[in-house]
């Protein structure tokens, strides 16, 4: 039986490792059964189960990282990318960073009310807030549960930057809020864009829209007067790293007016997932691309230490490196700074907000 599931990313399920916790299996009967009908593996629909977060606003102090402070409106991500590095985070959830990650999501109802108390407290400091470092922030069920946009009007209330990374045109539907902010300077949007091939593309990141209508996403924010950039994260040796030169044409064609890239990173399980993924789909180059990603890497699937863990290390790194930016030059991105800035915030009102009006 073909164990693939073409409209997911992932092609195991296995049990997280991280936390030692115990494994799980299915019920052997069931198992059996399921096969006898029609013959066909079963559809994995999504769940989603609200989660009351105490907080919304997450921190980090990572000296490779541009930013201080991220906003994640949901856990998991129906996008399916196999190389997406938040996939170990399912296991606090006792769920697997596999199809569970795809499949079982959680989303925070709350976010907009904790965002609006955080911003609130005695001696906040506003910086930029980062949606889309953990999982997607417009992901299909933004369009049914609108948790982003919620969090985004009480940025645009109290004047606080923000930045967006997303697969997604779905960002086009709050041009009417990000375009007044990108007019004061404080919003940007950057478009991840990982390959044109649109057949590549879907087995990368199954349920990520289209290439095109991401382009188009492009087109739309820049024409809005929003700052935007497009990331070609991650770079997969020998599957998408020959697309860089037209990722970077066809992304100043549409727009952008900057573009960063990073080279695949599989940290904790997204290996052994990535591993199976590639011998499911690419069991012609698996051993070349693993190859090539462990010379990145110190001869490791991934090395976790900071700055490297971006860029990599190497002849490869070099390599990729020298023809980004070749690119970038050709076609005039890079030029310009994309920063947001910081100094018009003002608390919002509220028992809080009212003490510094």
């Amino acid at each position: 039986m073909d164990k693939r599931r073409p409209t997911r990313g992932a092609t195991i399920n296995d049990a997280s490792r991280r936390f030692g916790l115990n494994e799980r299996s299915d019920d052997g009967d069931w198992l059996d059964w399921r096969d006898t009908v029609d013959g066909a593996q079963p559809v994995l629909r999504t769940t989603v189960t609200v989660e009351r977060a105490r907080t919304i606003i997450a921190r980090n102090a990572s000296p490779d990282i541009p930013f201080d402070r991220s906003i994640n409106p949901y856990r998991g991500c129906e996008h399916g990318c196999i190389y997406c590095f938040a996939r170990p985070t399912h296991a606090y959830h006792d769920l697997s960073p596999g199809l569970d990650f795809e499949t079982r999501l959680f989303a925070k109802p709350d976010a907009a009310t904790l965002l609006r108390a955080e911003l609130g407290k005695p001696g906040y400091v506003a910086r930029p807030i980062a949606f889309g470092t953990n999982t997607d922030p417009y992901q299909p069920i933004e369009s049914d549960w609108r948790i982003t946009r919620q969090c985004i009007e009480v940025l645009a209330e109290t004047n606080h930057p923000l930045t967006i990374t997303t697969k997604s045109d779905r960002v086009t539907r709050d041009i009417d809020l990000l375009g007044p902010m990108a007019a004061k300077g404080l919003a940007s949007v950057a478009i991840s864009i990982t390959s044109l091939d649109p057949l590549i593309a879907r087995t990368i990141e199954p349920r990520a829209p289209h290439p095109e209508k991401r382009l188009a996403a492009v087109a739309t924010l820049t024409a809005a007067g929003i700052p935007t950039y497009v990331s070609i994260s991650p770079v997969i040796p020998a599957i998408t790293d020959h697309e860089i030169e037209h990722l970077i044409e066809r992304a100043a064609r549409a727009g952008a007016r900057s573009a960063f890239f990073l080279p695949v990173r599989l940290p904790h399980e997204v290996a052994p997932l990535f591993r199976a993924w590639l011998d499911t789909h690419f069991p012609d180059r698996a051993g070349k691309v693993m190859a090539i990603i462990r010379s990145l890497r110190g001869g490791r699937d991934n090395d976790p230490d900071f700055f490297r863990r971006m860029q990599g290390q190497g002849p490869w790194a070099d390599l990729l490196a020298a023809r980004f930016h070749a690119a970038c030059r050709r076609h005039g991105l890079n030029r310009t700074s994309m920063r947001v800035r910081a100094d018009l915030f003002r608390p919002p009102a509220g028992p809080q907000g009212d003490l510094f009006g």
